[in-house]
């Protein structure tokens, strides 16, 4: 772009890239409301997408259990095992209250991480 368009309307950029992403975003939302009509959501596609999309997320959560990157690695595997078996406990025994499993969880995490830490 010709530097005379950042002389003549400054700060307009951002703009761009905002308005940019919302359309976007609004042309694919729009298309998804034109064909839910003719959408069946229990069909062997979707049930074929849903099982792939778990096994992709159960897959990322293993990966993150086992072989964990950032500051995740720091921690023991006992102590992650351990939280992530406290944290599936609590979702199920809660009515699969996702808030609640995952707090426990965290707090599991964090507990046993700063309990070899501090007292070990």
């Amino acid at each position: 772009m010709p530097e005379a368009w950042s002389e003549a309307w400054p700060g307009i950029w951002p703009w761009i890239v905002v308005l940019t992403g919302a359309v976007a975003t609004y042309v694919w939302r729009g298309m998804g409301v034109a064909l839910s009509d003719r959408i069946n959501p229990e069909g062997q596609l979707f049930q074929w997408i849903g099982a792939v999309t778990y096994a992709f997320l159960a897959g990322l959560i293993a990966r993150l259990i086992v072989l964990p990157v950032g500051p995740l690695e720091a921690t023991a595997l006992t102590d992650r095992l351990a939280a992530s078996v406290v944290a599936l406990a609590i979702f199920l025994a809660t009515r699969r209250n996702l808030l609640l499993g995952v707090g426990a969880g965290v707090s599991v995490l964090v507990l046993l991480t700063v309990g070899r830490v501090t007292w070990l």
